[in-house]
C-alpha cells in the first residue's frame, strides 16, 4: 500500500486544481489548495506536514512556480516538489534534488506515480 502524502496545490486555474484534488483525495491523500504562489507560502509555514507541493509555473502573483519551489526548498529541503506547465519545458537536469517535472496536459495517475516516487 503507497504511502498517504499531505499535498499542497498551487494553480490559479480552479478546474484543473479541483479536478486534481479530487484525485488526489480518492486515493486517500490529504491536499490542501492554493491560487497562487503568495498564498500557497502562507499554508506551507502553517503545515509542517506537508510532504509534496505540485505547483504550476505561470501564475498570477509576486512569484512563478520555480520561484515558490526554491523558497520552499529553502525552508523545508526534504520536500518533495512537483512542478508542471503547459508553456514552459523545463530541464529536469537543471531542477533542484527531489523535483520533479510533469508537463502538461498530464494524467493524474503520472502525478500519482510522481508523488509515490517523491515519498521517503
Amino acid at each position: 500500500m503507497p504511502q498517504k502524502a499531505v499535498v499542497l496545490i498551487v494553480e490559479d486555474e480552479p478546474l484543473i486544481r479541483f479536478s486534481t484534488l479530487d484525485a488526489l483525495e480518492e486515493v486517500g491523500h490529504s491536499v490542501m489548495e492554493a491560487g497562487n504562489a503568495d498564498e500557497a507560502l502562507v499554508l506551507f509555514r502553517n503545515a509542517p506536514d506537508i510532504n509534496v507541493v505540485f505547483t504550476d509555473v505561470n501564475m498570477a502573483g509576486s512569484m512563478d512556480g520555480i520561484q515558490l519551489a526554491q523558497r520552499i526548498r529553502a525552508m523545508r529541503p526534504g520536500v518533495g516538489i512537483i512542478i508542471t506547465s503547459g508553456v514552459v519545458n523545463l530541464d529536469p537536469m537543471l531542477l533542484p534534488a527531489n523535483t520533479v517535472f510533469l508537463p502538461k496536459p498530464y494524467q493524474h495517475d503520472r502525478l500519482l506515480a510522481s508523488i509515490h516516487e517523491l515519498m521517503p
